[in-house]
């Protein structure tokens, strides 16, 4: 596999951020190279062979290295490295460069954006295997790129990448990729939006004439930067307009929000570019149940309809399914975003009342009180008990909808999204008599 042209091969490498990520980067490269760990917090590992790796700060400033190897989580600004790494920006990587040093023959889709990567790898994934392609789903979903096996030469990967992935890689290239949109997000890390999307297009950057770049023609930032910057790649503008005989074909409601028919209008690209026919599209999207925490419909009856969107980290991605719905009750909260702002007029916001939860209640109610009703809660469960007895006491026949969608991060009060969106559903699941 490795051989002494690769870059990654005999160097001393620093592998900072010890997550899911940067042990993928250790196991990888830990045959051919002399390797450091480090991380900000206390390891707490049985692992004979990384507490022999792991360096201390004081000896780690003394040392020179020939790459530092950064996990996506690494925030350059506030970490503990951080004068260290400024003088060594030039030797910066990502375990997407160590992927593409070794596998940069293979063929890859990279799909990045604000909302909605997630949902678009996997559907893509799941049509390029039913097409018997030898396909793995990796990066910013799934497994670590650098934790996948048996690959040959016609292994394809469908690979969603991150802002803090793409931020700070120097190789690494797709074939085809995709940016789905851009709106204000993570500038609490990238610090303004020309950062931010300096980082997304950074994809679009590296690639050659050879590749292609899907990009959003109904975005302004994306369109912005293709006014002013030229690109190498063949630019295909993907517009979201989706016919209603399309959606009939898939006849699955799940494609019904503004969102997820933009994610389809790129899939729909992506297939074409592989010549696929839309027939076999449109069985998989027939039975596409959603992503776990992703607009997942928990609760379905005659009368209320529950979803779980747990994955809402801004005011955007809850944005696109609100336009798509009535009568909601719109549980909304968390550790707010830096920069956001809710763009929904108030004849959009007509059937829309907002339960406000988490430590960032101000920035919500001063957000959102111009366009809405509002309520505010100390805690997530008796907020739903609310709202439950609101929908008891609605005489009306109408369809009503409970959408916990935070529009926020969950660092406030859980581990990570998957842990604020179980917890939702156990709390559904425990007052389940809702009619």
């Amino acid at each position: 596999m490795p051989d002494n042209k690769n870059i990654f091969y005999n160097k001393r490498i620093l592998i900072y951020g010890l997550g899911k990520s940067g042990i993928s980067a250790f196991k990888f490269l830990r045959n051919q190279n002399k390797l450091f760990l480090y991380d900000d917090k206390k390891i707490k590992t049985k692992t004979i062979e990384i507490k022999k790796k792991l360096i201390n700060y004081k000896s780690l400033v003394k040392k020179k290295f020939d790459f530092i190897i950064i996990s996506p989580g690494v925030n350059i600004e506030q970490c503990k490295l951080r004068k260290f790494l400024k003088k060594n920006l030039k030797n910066i990587y990502t375990d997407l460069d160590i992927f593409f040093s070794f596998y940069g023959k293979n063929k890859n889709i990279t799909i990045t954006g604000t909302n909605g990567k997630s949902t678009t790898a996997q559907i893509i994934y799941e049509v390029l295997k039913k097409q018997r392609f030898d396909v793995r789903l990796a990066g910013n979903i799934g497994n670590p790129i650098l934790l996948e096996k048996k690959i040959t030469s016609n292994t394809l990967f469908v690979i969603e990448a991150s802002s803090y992935q793409l931020e700070y890689s120097k190789i690494f290239k797709a074939n085809i990729s995709a940016i789905l949109n851009i709106s204000s997000d993570h500038l609490e890390r990238h610090k303004t939006l020309k950062n931010y999307i300096r980082s997304k297009f950074k994809l679009v950057k590296n690639q050659t004439k050879k590749d292609y770049a899907l990009l959003n023609a109904n975005n302004f930032y994306i369109n912005q930067e293709l006014k002013y910057k030229k690109f190498l790649p063949k630019i295909i503008k993907v517009k979201k307009k989706i016919n209603y005989s399309t959606l009939k074909k898939i006849n699955n409601k799940y494609f019904m929000s503004e969102g997820n028919k933009e994610n389809l209008s790129f899939i729909l690209q992506i297939i074409k570019i592989f010549k696929i026919k839309k027939d076999d599209l449109f069985k998989i999207l027939h039975n596409f149940k959603g992503l776990k925490y992703r607009q997942q419909i928990i609760f379905r009856s005659k009368k209320l309809m529950i979803i779980n969107d747990s994955k809402s980290t801004s005011f955007s991605s809850s944005e696109s399914i609100l336009k798509s719905l009535s009568n909601v009750y719109w549980i909304v909260g968390g550790l707010a975003k830096k920069g956001d702002k809710f763009l929904l007029n108030k004849n959009n916001c007509k059937n829309i009342k907002a339960y406000i939860f988490g430590k960032n209640k101000s920035f919500f109610i001063k957000e959102l009180r111009k366009n809405l009703s509002y309520e505010s809660f100390l805690d997530l469960k008796s907020l739903i008990k609310k709202i439950f007895a609101d929908i008891r006491r609605n005489k009306s026949r109408d369809f009503h909808t409970i959408l916990f969608s935070p529009a926020a991060a969950s660092f406030d009060s859980f581990k990570n999204f998957e842990e604020r969106g179980r917890y939702f559903n156990n709390i559904i699941r425990e007052l389940k008599d809702v009619e």
